[in-house]
Order: C-alpha cells, then structure tokens, then sequence
C-alpha cells in the first residue's frame, strides 16, 4: 500500500451518519472527528515527520515568516564555521543568494576592512547589482560598506568565545602564519613575555594574536584600554548587532538563534565542524589564564560584556520550563541526526576521512577533524547528512558553482593532497 493511503473499512465498521437520531448528531460528529485526527496520525507516523521539526518556536511571532536577510559576522575560532554551515544549508534549501568572495578569495577581503568589491556579482561602478540575502564569510566588518550588499531590513548578529580559549585556539591554528608566535615554543611561553614575540608594526599578520575577536568587529586590536574608548565601542556593537551569541554555551545559543530567526528545529541543528584533535589542544595555566585576560583585555571586555547581555535576553526570552523544553529537544534531534548521519559519533582525523570532500583543511599545528558518513543512506537522507558534515571551503565552492555557473569554479583541488 502507498504511503499516505489509508485503507478502506469493511462495510459493516463504517460510519454512518444518516443513522444518527437528532440527539446523538453531536456524539456521531464526535466520533467522525475522532476518526479524521486518527487519520492524520496515521499519514504522519507513515511519513516518519516530527511535528516538532515543522513548526517554529511557540510564540507570538510564531505565525511570521521566518527571517532570510542575514549578516553574520564570522569571527575567528568561536565555533563560527558550524554557524556557516547553519546558514549555507539554509540558504541552499531556501534558494537563497549568499555574498560569497569574488574570484579566487575565500574571504572577503580579510583581514582588510570589508569592502563591496570583495563580495562576487557586485557592479563596482557605485550601482549595485542587487542585495544579497546571507553574508557569513570571514571579514573584516565595516557597516557602511556591508549596508550596501545587505538588505535594510537585515538580522545581523555575531559570536564570541572566551579569550581564554580563543587565544589557544589561535596559537595552534596559526601557529605557522603569525609572526608573534612562530618563534614561541608555547602559549605558555608566550603569555609569560609576550612583547618578546609581539611587534604591532608589522603590519596585519599579527592579528590573530592579540584581541581578535576586538579586531573582527572593525576595531584596532592595539589600541589602548581605555574605559570611555571602549564604553564607545560596546554601544556601537549593541546598536549594530541584533544578537552577539556565545561560543561556550553553544547549544544555548541556537535556541535563541532559533527563536530570534523564527526557524525549524532542524534549520539549527549541526555536527561540529573544524575542530581539533584533543592531542593539540594545551592546558593552559591558571597563571596563563589570567594573562590572557589582560594580553587581550579588549577581547575580555567584549566577552564579559556580551555574556551578560547574552543571558539577560535568553531569560527574557523563555521561561525556565521552555529553555528546558527546547534545549532538550534540539540535542535530541542532534543524537537523532548523529545516529542517521555518522558511522561513528566521533569525528576523525583527516587520514581516516574516506571521502575527500568531507576532508577538512589543515592549518598549523592543529589536527583538524571530520566525518565518514554512513554507508547505504537513500538520496534524499544523504544529501542532508553531506551537507551537515562537509566543511566551510568545499561547501563554499559548491555553492558559488550554483550561484554563478558561468563563473570559473572555486579551486580547493589543495585539499586533495
């Protein structure tokens, strides 16, 4: 029998209404009622859908659309390559347009300040071709110049880490790009003296060094830490900003994002994408802790200060009982897509990766991982699973492949090797 087909009752279990006296009409509608719900249920459970994945978060705004004019501001090792994974999944089955990085860049225009003619399909002789729906690349954020790719009506938001972690991120991921700390043994190290290593005039291979994350939102990283400089500073994030997320509590963070955005459970759930091997990840001393701290104050500042401001709206947001409710329910249906998806729950080094689109870029002394999917997924199952497992570089080519076939395809063939 065809699925969503139910099969026909024998003459003598059907329902007759005409044999309904005027005293049991509302009794007989009762049971016809009954029987049309049953039906449904039946139709749902034979098409395996979760009612939960259907429908938005229940609130007031609930019944309106949900928001596709989206500026990410990708900041640097705060889990931001599974949020572009989030939107570019979106964005493909939405049929969206992505600001992707013109010709042969994978940023846009990072680490220089943002500008349109970073952003691929743009007329650079001051008219714009047309908006774009989703910007999340790396840049360099520069509102004035965004506002031009990005629709008026744009949600903008961000993602932070704390500074502690970040920086020893950083350390390993670039480890073989930054001056700073090429010549340093270890964070440690670093940390203990970290003007030995530092020098700020070298121009912007320093960056990731030394307030990151300040130095993303378009801020100098090297500046002063100067209470009413950074008081100014604060206030012109929160007046751009919609929602600044926190990389700690990730899973948190996606209910809001989720709410705010006014999208389905499954838009938001993810593998996690571009993370190390334990093996490379240090331990850094208390001592180091708290030097971090103050090596990157303006980093610290903005971590303190959007954590507060993270939670305050997240409490405003939903009760005790629905934060409990839909966290749960999100990491549910990740175990859920984890179970469907992954051969193992664990991802892999690059070395165990069977498929080399799903094989990770390497960079430093990092140990990045990946996923093998499951063998034997229906079509339908395994486009969903390769698009939640493939990295940022190879979904970001195939996405460019799509929005402009006439354009020479993105090369990532390093991958390969």
């Amino acid at each position: 029998m065809e699925a969503g087909k139910t099969m026909p009752l024998p003459e003598h279990e059907k329902i007759t209404v005409r044999s309904c006296g005027q005293s049991e009409v509302a009794l007989c509608f009762q049971v016809v009622l009954l029987f049309l719900v049953l039906a449904v249920f039946l139709l749902v459970v034979s098409l395996h859908v979760d009612f939960r994945l259907l429908t938005p978060p229940s609130r007031d705004k609930a019944q309106e659309p949900p928001v596709t004019n989206i500026m990410f501001l990708k900041t640097h090792k705060t889990a931001s390559s599974t949020i572009l994974n989030i939107l570019y999944r979106f964005s493909e089955s939405h049929n969206l347009s992505i600001a992707l990085p013109e010709g042969s860049r994978v940023h846009l225009g990072y680490p220089w300040l943002f500008v349109t003619r970073y952003v691929e399909g743009l007329k650079q002789d001051g008219h714009l071709q047309h908006h774009f729906n989703i910007m999340c690349n790396h840049l360099r954020f520069n509102f004035p110049e965004v506002q031009k790719v990005m629709p008026s009506d744009t949600f903008y938001f961000s993602i932070l880490r704390n500074p502690v972690f970040q920086l020893e991120s950083s350390f390993i991921y670039y480890k073989n790009y930054a001056p700073a700390f090429q010549r340093a043994k270890s964070l440690d190290e670093f940390l203990a003296d970290p003007w030995r290593y530092y020098n700020d005039s070298v121009g912007l291979s320093n960056v990731y060094a030394k307030n990151n994350m300040w130095f993303d939102f378009g801020f100098d990283n090297n500046a002063p830490v100067d209470a009413d400089y950074v008081r100014t500073c604060l206030l012109e994030v929160e007046q751009r900003f919609h929602l600044v997320l926190i990389a700690d509590y990730f899973d948190e963070s996606m209910v809001l994002l989720r709410r705010r955005l006014r999208w389905q459970l499954d838009d938001i759930v993810s593998f996690k994408l571009n993370v190390r091997s334990q093996s490379t990840v240090s331990q850094l001393t208390l001592e180091s802790q708290e030097r971090v701290k103050c090596w990157c104050a303006l980093d610290w500042q903005l971590y303190q200060h959007f954590n507060r401001t993270f939670w305050a709206q997240l409490h405003a947001e939903l009760s005790p009982r629905q934060f409990t409710e839909e966290l749960e329910q999100l990491r549910e249906r990740q175990r859920e897509l984890t179970s469907l998806c992954l051969q193992d729950p664990e991802p892999k080094n690059l070395t165990h990766i069977d498929d080399w689109n799903l094989r990770p870029y390497q960079s430093g002394k990092a140990k990045i991982l990946g996923y093998n999917l499951r063998h034997g997924l229906d079509n339908t199952t395994l486009r969903i699973c390769q698009r939640m497992a493939m990295p940022e570089l190879q979904y970001m080519a195939h996405l460019y492949s799509l929005q402009f076939p006439n354009k020479t395809p993105k090369d990532i063939s390093f991958l390969k090797k």
